[in-house]
This record gives structure tokens, sequence and C-alpha cells, in this order.
């Protein structure tokens, strides 16, 4: 994950923060957690009477097929309103008046977003973000939600990105569910939050996607994923057992009292033709819940060093019960590129950083009115170092003018 503005769950989400069931997240739960998926039962079949004449045995019901993850670029294109491949069941859907009206209008929405952020965020980036880019093999974004379209647009050159929101995991949606009539238009309401503030209105994007059987982040990834021209080859499930291993999964189904962290592995092929993985997870990074399930901590620890990008996080960072995730950050971060909402000011150790503040720092929006920071305002007023312009919009504050970002830099880079 997102103030829970605007990226899923039992539909899509984007931006998130983590919550809990009844843990310190509640607060944030309100704005950034969709509804749980439903368990599904499994029948039982009755016994056969032993006295009773032979009967012709009924064909058992076949199992709902897997998604086919080899047509997983058409169901993405599909998805962002770019045209299938010709001759696919997509293309056959696509021909349709009622997505033809969809892709025109969505072609207008993203040629604005173009303009307004994508194009000047990526020239921001590749002057700002020259050296951070060259660095960055790994990128880790918590309280990401489904926001791979930010992640990639200001570091396209990682290899790998690593997304942890409360949204769950999802799944590649399948035909019946792409031909459903209300899709398009729940996933152009979704949207429009994003393109048009930067962030998900989380809740709202709950209520949109979950009467056309989206399932979690996944279909939202894939249509950024599209939608930033890369190719989506494959999606996977995967998850983490407890001492924080990586394993790729068959059966999604998990114990109850399971340690394992649910997450969907997404390979990808840029338009330059290099390949890139997305990992999302679905977990609640509070301490609360770390205490018991710690695997993302430990998984995070075996990437190596770190760029850490941190938006709309609904200020989660900042407050005492998401210690852990916030240390990991510190201890594990080279580069940490985030907005206002991100680690407080006061948790850096200011000996081992140093700063690049961008745009202009006003006070929060009046949800989250008490973690305003006077250190950054002191910064943003500092005359000997002004801060630096930012040409977009991006965060809470999402107006160009009221927009902030801080680059925190460590002073003696870890190795390993």
């Amino acid at each position: 994950m997102r103030l829970s503005l605007l990226p899923l769950l039992p539909a899509f989400t984007l931006l998130a923060a983590c919550s809990t069931s009844t843990t310190t997240e509640e607060h944030a739960a309100k704005t950034e957690t969709m509804a749980n998926t439903a368990d599904k039962v499994a029948g039982v079949a009755p016994k056969a009477d032993s006295t009773a004449q032979p009967q012709a045995t009924a064909p058992a019901k076949p199992a709902t097929p897997a998604p086919d993850t080899a047509n997983v670029q058409n169901v993405a294109a599909y998805l962002a309103g770019l045209a299938p491949k010709a001759g696919t069941p997509l293309a056959e859907l696509a021909a349709q008046p009622r997505w033809q009206a969809f892709a025109q209008d969505q072609e207008k929405s993203w040629a604005k977003y173009r303009t307004t952020h994508t194009d000047r965020m990526d020239k921001w980036a590749a002057t700002e973000l020259d050296t951070v880019r060259q660095a960055t093999n790994t990128l880790f974004y918590p309280f990401s939600g489904p926001d791979f379209l930010n992640a990639y647009t200001l570091f396209p050159t990682a290899s790998t990105y690593v997304m942890f929101g409360l949204e769950p995991v999802g799944s590649v949606p399948s035909r019946a569910n792409l031909a459903n009539p209300a899709i398009l238009p729940a996933v152009k309401k979704s949207l429009w939050s994003v393109l048009n503030f930067s962030f998900f209105r989380t809740n709202d994007m709950a209520v949109d996607l979950k009467s056309v059987n989206l399932d979690g982040a996944v279909p939202l990834i894939m249509l950024f994923a599209a939608r930033t021209g890369n190719h989506v080859l494959a999606v996977h499930p995967v998850q983490l057992d407890a001492q924080g291993q990586l394993h790729e999964v068959s059966d999604t189904t998990r114990a109850p009292g399971s340690k394992a962290i649910p997450g969907a592995e997404l390979k990808l092929q840029a338009a330059d033709g290099s390949e890139k993985t997305i990992y999302y997870f679905s977990a609640d990074l509070s301490d609360y819940k770390l205490a018991s399930k710690d695997a993302p901590l430990k998984y995070v620890r075996s990437l190596g060093p770190l760029t850490t990008y941190v938006k709309s996080a609904t200020y989660l960072m900042h407050k005492s019960y998401f210690s852990k995730i916030r240390n990991l950050v510190l201890e594990r971060s080279n580069y940490l590129l985030q907005d206002d909402s991100g680690i407080a000011m006061k948790y850096f150790p200011k000996s081992a950083w140093q700063f690049t503040y961008y745009g202009t720092y006003r006070r929060p929006i009046n949800l989250f009115a008490k973690q305003y920071q006077p250190e950054l305002t002191a910064a943003y007023h500092d005359t000997l170092h002004r801060a630096r312009p930012l040409p977009f919009g991006t965060g809470y504050n999402w107006r160009q003018t009221d927009s902030n970002l801080l680059l925190a830099e460590r002073r003696a880079p870890i190795a390993k």
C-alpha cells in the first residue's frame, strides 16, 4: 500500500499500508484494508449403499482449472485497455463495443498521466536518481499495495522489486471474470484516484472490485506492468516459510496458525529486453504481527543492500509499534526515497545519513495532522541548503506545488 486513498483485495487495491485484525494497526486498517476472501468449502461424497443395485457412477465434478499463465500478457493487456494478441479468446472480447470504449477512455487517461507524471518523473529521476539507479539491483517497497506503477517509473533499471502490502495476493483473472460486463467500469473507477492524485483509495477500490471477483493485488500489478511497457511472461504463487525462505507453491491453502507468508512472483520482460521479477507479499508489518510472523524481516535481510522506496504509507513508521520494519529499512538500505509519510526524521541517525530535499513540505493533510514534523519545516527553509525542485505531484499532498520527496543516502554504504 495510501491514505487508503486508492494500491485491492477480494478485489484490487493500490498503494497501501498495513493493518492487523485487532492489532495496533487497527486505525490504519480503516483506510488500507479490504474484506477477507471467503474460504471455499469442499463437498464430501456420500458413501455407497452396499445393498443397493449397482448404478452408473456420476462423473466427478471437475476442479476449477488454474488460470492459463501462458496467456498472462493478454490478460494484463485486456485489463490495461491495450489490445490483446490477435486470434486469441481475449481478442474476441476486446472486439466488443464496451471494451473498445473502455480502451479509448483509458488511453486518454493514461496519456494525461504520462504528461503530468510519468514523463516528468522519469526525466527528474534520470538526473536526480542517476547514481541511485545504477546502484539499485533490488528495490524494496514496504506498504506498497499493488503500486508497481510508481516503483517502475522511478527505478526502471532495477532487476527485482520486493513489495509488501495488506491486500491479498490474488491470481490471474479467468476469462469468465474478464467477460463480466461490470469489470471494465470497476477497473476504470478504481484507477481514477491513482491517475488523478497518484495514490489509491483502497477502501473504494475494495468495494468497486469485490463485485467482479478480482481477488487481490496480482491483477492490478499486471495492469501496471503492461502500461509501463513490460511484457508479462509468467505469474506463480510463492510463499515465505517461517525461516524467511522463498518457495514456489502449487497449493496456496494455508493451515490455521501457519507462519507462511503468501505471495506471488511475476516475471516480466522490459521493452529493452531485460528481465524483471516482482515479488508481492501480503503481510502485516506491525510489530505485533512480526513478533509471531517474522518471515518478512528474515527474507528482506537476505536480499543484500537495498534501495527502499516509501510513498503514501499512512505515516505508519512514525509510530512506536512499527519499529521493527523501520529499523530494518534503516539497517539494510543504502538509499531511501520517501515522502513525509515514510520514516520520521527523528529516527535517522544523522551522522550516518545525508539528505537531499525535493519539492515543498507543508503540514500533512488533516487526517494525519498529528504527524507534522517541525524538523522538516526547518530543513525546507534552510537558505544555505535549499530544497531542489520536484516537477510532479506525489503522496497525500498530491499537487505539484505541495508535494515532497526526501532522498536519504547512507554515508558509509553497506556492502552485503
